[in-house]
């Protein structure tokens, strides 16, 4: 299957399951206080299938607009109800009973994610540990003293045992403006405090690499250019390259390891480069017309020679028991919320880039990525959609279920319903600003691929 086609794939599996278990909220909690459920569909537009079952033949449909779905319930504002079904319409239920099933739908969304987290976390996942690599001068990490080697522990007072957290900790602290403690343990076992000053940040999205702007990155190996493999048919191959071959300068530009390689050869993608190469203590010159086929980068066609337990220190295994783990689920879904909703604040009063925002072009092509890696990536994948969904249905937008509970909060206050006038010039009005904002989501996404 081609790239595009994972994608499109994936993106679909993946709305397919967010969309059902949202609505699956709504439908299941209005079926058991009582409301008739008429229509439960996952997506919008011409059916595609439909079948109907239950002792109220609620029917159920798959339709051809896979970007979302709803649940359609016997109420009085849309067509008539018979005397005799009117305390199992929607619009009759007391309000306490309205709310719970409009909540119900991003509850599922923040449940799911939960459930997510806890498999992943009592099962136990190889993640990368926070241990910083060579640290970037005149930045935040340097004027705080970071020093390559050191294991981040801790930031604002959490543990962060994996790079992504301490990513999640940081974007916090950046969102915020403020000077966070961060943790380390260096590599002498001794432990201590590093104050991060954060509040000097460029707007978070203008620049997409945090951890560069901040001046850290993942401590890795140094992997020698050593030639361990060749690809059939590669450029390499062809110029007459060997497994064992040391590659010490591209174009008269020495290379000391293979990530200098990669950047000297993606500096020359699609151009004619002189290899300098050490072959059993002999020096030779090899010319090779590199090949990117279509690609931004300098294609060689090798792959090093890696030692096998080079990665090792890289990497540890994150468990934790069945009780702890839903400890961590339930923090992990809580911080990504509300940074999520920090994040759309920010974009809100001009103090975030609207690049932050994403459409569905990004997020099937962060699927297709997801699923190609393993199902652990593409899990975590579906939580944090699944957390996204979840806070953007709560935003108090008609048309989406924070509206909706927008307009309870008016009715409890003034003790009786929003006028319908007032919830039809709602939804327009909503409805507008789901167009705009999908409208700006689409450019990013066009934007993002055009570079």
């Amino acid at each position: 299957m081609t790239g595009i086609g994972t994608n499109i794939v994936a993106f679909l599996v993946a709305i397919g399951i967010l969309v059902a278990l949202h609505e699956y909220g709504h439908y299941w909690t209005a079926k058991k206080l009582g409301v008739k459920v008429l229509r439960y569909s996952i997506g919008f537009g011409k059916p595609l299938v439909t079948w109907r079952r239950g002792p109220d033949q609620t029917e159920y449909t798959i339709a051809a607009i896979p970007l979302g779905g709803y649940v359609k319930m016997l109420d009085e504002r849309e067509a008539p109800v018979a005397e005799a079904e009117r305390h199992r319409a929607f619009n009759t239920q007391a309000l306490w009973r309205r709310t719970l099933i409009v909540c119900a739908g991003p509850a599922a969304n923040f449940l799911f994610a939960i459930l997510i987290y806890w498999l992943l976390f009592v099962v136990g996942t190889q993640e990368l540990r926070p241990v910083i690599g060579p640290v970037e001068p005149e930045t935040p990490a340097a004027e705080a003293g970071f020093e390559e080697g050191e294991e981040i522990l801790s930031v604002a007072g959490q543990r962060t045992p994996t790079w992504e957290r301490v990513l999640m900790r940081l974007m916090d602290g950046g969102l915020r403006g403020r000077t966070v403690e961060v943790g380390v343990q260096g590599e002498d076992g001794q432990e201590s405090a590093r104050d991060l000053d954060l509040s000097g940040l460029p707007r978070m999205g203008d620049d997409p690499d945090l951890l560069r702007v901040i001046g850290l990155q993942p401590w890795r190996p140094s992997i020698a250019p050593r030639v361990g493999e060749l690809v059939d048919g590669g450029a390499a191959a062809g110029a007459g390259l060997q497994p064992g071959d040391v590659v010490v300068g591209v174009d008269d530009e020495s290379v000391g390891e293979w990530q200098e390689l990669v950047e000297a050869l993606n500096a020359r993608a699609g151009d004619s480069v002189t290899l300098a190469v050490d072959r059993d203590g002999e020096s030779v010159r090899i010319d090779v017309d590199l090949n990117p086929a279509g690609s931004d980068q300098g294609v060689l066609g090798v792959r090093p020679d890696i030692a096998s337990d080079a990665f090792e220190h890289m990497f540890h295994t994150v468990r934790y028991g069945p009780v702890d783990s839903l400890g961590e689920a339930v923090q992990g879904t809580w911080q990504t919320s509300t940074l999520t909703l920090q994040v759309l604040w920010k974009m809100l009063v001009g103090e975030a880039s609207l690049n932050n925002l994403s459409g569905p072009i990004n997020i099937a092509q962060y699927a297709g990525d997801t699923a190609s890696t393993g199902l652990v990536p593409f899990l975590k994948f579906l939580a944090i959609v699944s957390i996204s969904l979840g806070v953007i249905n709560l935003l108090p937008i008609p048309v989406l279920d924070g509206g909706h509970l927008l307009y309870f909060a008016a009715e409890a206050i003034k003790g009786s319903p929003v006028s319908e006038q007032a919830q039809i010039i709602g939804q327009q009005i909503g409805i507008l600003m789901i167009i705009l904002l999908m409208g700006l989501a689409f450019y990013n996404d066009i934007a993002r691929l055009l570079g």
